[in-house]
């Protein structure tokens, strides 16, 4: 098997201090929760950003602040900025984070039903975004909620849009799209095309099932307190215990962790784009 990439979802835009204490939302209090986790074994990042009454955002002063605050510690990490809709509906404002030029962007390739909201990306939104993809060589993790997004993603690379090969994020377990069950993930493990990375990424407690045979089905994991607030045995989960959790489940089946220099090339990243970031701040 490859070894295992452990990408951390920081922050999200739903969670808060109110809900458990642990989740970061400043730039200083995300980038000490990386530097803990990178520690600990996990290479991705997948950040949000908030404002200052630690609302939601997609000012992306308040990105490069986070990304700088990021690299001053852990140069070699890999950031993966956001580009959901919980933040801002307008089209133009979540393309931003993406020509801050991060190694890698989220990219989800379709609209679904979440609590609260039509999660919506309309097809003229999926074509814009993955040509600002392409145009700037940032590496999409496609995020699926159901099958048609894969259809759409081959669309894309069919239509030169994007290039294989492609790297998905399976969500499984959010109200209103596909349940976190194995039998889900295997199913749309197969339904990727051929040469394709796969991580998962399981909402509430379907979090640590869905890890656990992601890591044994040879796929990547996802973990972190924008998904789950909770550890199994129903305590306050924090970024920290979630990827040490990750970490003695992949070392009791043998699974080894991969380095942020061993993610980039199971995810074929290039390496001389691991800095273009910090260009731009």
């Amino acid at each position: 098997m490859q070894k295992l990439i452990i990408t951390v979802a920081l922050t999200g835009n739903v969670p808060t201090k109110e809900m458990n204490p642990n989740v970061p939302v400043t730039p200083s209090e995300i980038a000490e929760d990386v530097n803990r986790c990178a520690a600990a074994g996990a290479s991705v990042f997948h950040v949000h950003a908030r404002d200052k009454d630690q609302k939601p955002t997609l000012d992306t002063s308040i990105f490069k602040e986070i990304a700088k605050n990021i690299k001053a510690k852990n140069p070699d990490v890999i950031i993966q900025l956001s580009t959901g809709a919980r933040a801002g509906k307008d089209e133009n404002d979540r393309i931003k984070p993406i020509d801050l030029l991060p190694e890698m962007g989220s990219f989800t390739t379709g609209s679904n039903n979440l609590p609260g909201i039509v999660y919506e990306n309309s097809p003229y939104f999926i074509k814009k975004l993955g040509e600002t993809f392409g145009k700037t060589g940032v590496k999409p993790e496609i995020e699926i909620f159901e099958l048609g997004m894969i259809n759409n993603a081959q669309f894309l690379v069919n239509k030169g849009i994007l290039k294989e090969p492609l790297h998905f994020s399976f969500v499984l377990g959010a109200t209103g799209s596909m349940p976190g069950t194995v039998q889900n993930l295997s199913f749309l493990t197969q339904s990727i095309p051929n040469g394709s990375t796969w991580s998962v990424a399981g909402i509430g407690k379907s979090e640590i099932p869905l890890a656990t045979a992601a890591i044994a089905m040879g796929g990547h994991v996802r973990v972190g307190v924008e998904d789950n607030l909770f550890m199994p045995d129903g305590s306050q989960a924090s970024n920290l215990t979630l990827v040490e959790k990750i970490v003695r489940i992949a070392k009791e089946v043998g699974r080894d962790i991969a380095t942020p220099d061993e993610a980039r090339e199971i995810l074929s990243l290039k390496r001389e784009n691991k800095d273009r970031i910090l260009d731009l701040i």
